[in-house]
């Protein structure tokens, strides 16, 4: 499992590693590190280093300091390094360090110029205190490296985007509420909501990585990020991103004295006369995730269709141990008092969906919660693109309106539950996911998790990781068929 941190977090561990060591052997460290990944990268594209060419952009801070010292041990291996000061300052033993080296300025017109020629682009322009957007000359310059593929290596993060969220503009995005502050172009958006920036094909980032690394859309935007170790000390995180080997020990895995209770069994009501297919989605996702039973208590003529597809579901009431109500439900009349029931009962549970609309006042936290961003902004009162600019905050702010679980779906899923500050963060995958279905799934494969024991935060962080995977596999399938066999191996 890998942990991300905010940026108060992660510049008090850098000013105690600082009082340690000193903030020029900090720079050091980290400069090195990027420096290999820049040869690796170079080496992989080029075969050699000798001769290459690196442009690197620096802008006024640290993070230009790191880009700096960096390209200064490009140039004593044989790479012509030009550089752009982007910014209205330049860290100066770093830009002495680079001067020395054999290294030569350019101005914005240079560096564009320049552009068709380099192998690598280093994006040292912001660093973890920068905002969204870019100014208009280094807009241009990103907008160019992305027109020509051009491999740009971001130090720390791809300048143009905020370490923590929000990452979308909401100005930008049509929100009626006070804008996010932002430098220009603020509102030249780059499809994704996010405001205009440099797109790497690798980030190198140190000491702990951020939340803009980890929660999309800003996560697509740092390619694959590698973590430097640079000595800071032991920090509290903010988000717990689990990876495939964690839900692999966390999935229940029967063995020989099991038997169909013990396994877990899920009373699924879902579906109506409008959506019946998202009765045997649900019944399907509990099934595939391992339920040991799996009881449909909804409505007798949407019953008959489940066991049709379903012939090992049982159609009639009885021991449960987990429930999952809502999904296709519509506009259903005795839906709040099927709910409430079910709450009342004690036992784990997940709402989905039409339901969520019909919760009572207060839930526990084996309540889960299984919206999508429209839904959670219904919940909260708020616009959808408040919740898509920062979910982190989105899923903190239910639980502490519900006192339930709340797992959120989308590009990033993340769950939240009462008790802890942090977040967790399901393992990431492909988009095949993004189609009608595949949240009835997700919401069966919950509760055959909560009936086999899960906590309800590790039971929404797995069958949402479960579906990453399987999709990661399997390319474009139906959402029915990303769970057999369980890709757990």
């Amino acid at each position: 499992m890998r942990s991300a941190y905010t940026v108060a977090t992660i510049r008090a561990a850098e000013a105690a590693a600082a009082a340690r060591i000193g903030e020029d052997a900090l720079m050091q460290r980290a400069s090195a590190a990027l420096a290999t990944v820049l040869l690796r990268e170079l080496r992989g594209r080029r075969g050699r280093v000798h001769g290459s060419r690196v442009l690197v952009l620096a802008g006024s801070g640290n993070n230009g300091g790191d880009a700096l010292f960096a390209g200064a041990r490009l140039a004593g291996r044989g790479v012509r390094v030009s550089t752009w000061r982007t910014g209205s300052a330049v860290h100066e033993a770093g830009w002495r360090a680079l001067l020395a080296a054999g290294g030569r300025e350019l101005d914005a017109a240079g560096a564009l110029a320049e552009l068709a020629a380099a192998d690598l682009v280093v994006d040292g322009v912001a660093g973890i205190g920068g905002r969204a957007g870019l100014r208009s000359e280094v807009a241009a310059f990103a907008r160019a490296c992305a027109a020509a593929g051009t491999l740009v290596v971001a130090v720390d993060l791809p300048s143009g985007i905020p370490a923590d969220p929000p990452f979308v503009s909401l100005a930008a995005a049509g929100d009626t509420g006070d804008p996010v502050p932002v430098p220009e172009p603020a509102r030249s958006t780059t499809g994704n909501g996010l405001a205009t920036h440099f797109t790497a094909e690798v980030t190198v980032t140190f000491g702990g990585l951020k939340s803009c690394h980890v929660i999309e859309p800003a996560r697509s935007a740092c390619g694959r990020v590698e973590l430097v170790d640079i000595g800071l000390p032991a920090m509290e995180p903010e988000l717990d991103c689990w990876e495939p080997a964690d839900v692999r020990a966390a999935w229940p895995v029967p063995t020989a004295g099991d038997d169909k209770y013990s396994r877990g069994v899920v009373g699924v009501d879902a579906g109506s006369h409008h959506y019946p297919g998202a009765a045997v989605l649900v019944a399907t996702g509990a099934v595939r995730g391992g339920a040991g039973m799996v009881r449909f208590t909804g409505r007798s003529e949407i019953s008959a269709a489940v066991v049709e597809r379903l012939p090992n579901v049982v159609g009639s009431s009885g021991r449960v141990q987990a429930y999952v109500l809502g999904s296709g439900w519509g506009d259903r009349e005795d839906g709040p008092d099927v709910v409430a029931g079910a709450v009342a009962s004690g036992l784990p549970l997940v709402i989905d969906a039409d339901a969520l609309g019909m919760l009572p006042h207060r839930l526990h936290p084996q309540v889960l919660l299984t919206p999508h961003a429209g839904e959670l902004a219904r919940l909260l009162g708020l616009a959808r693109e408040q919740v898509v600019a920062d979910p982190v905050a989105a899923v903190r702010q239910a639980v502490v309106r519900t006192g339930g679980t709340v797992l959120l779906k989308g590009a990033s899923q993340v769950v939240a539950t009462p008790g802890t500050g942090r977040v967790q963060v399901a393992v990431p995958g492909p988009a095949w996911t993004a189609q009608a279905g595949s949240g009835d799934l997700l919401a069966g494969i919950c509760g055959a998790l909560l009936a086999a024991g899960l906590p309800a935060p590790s039971a929404a962080v797995a069958g949402a990781s479960i579906q990453a995977i399987a999709a990661a596999g399997r390319g474009p399938v139906a959402p029915q068929d990303l769970l057999l066999p369980l890709p757990l191996a």
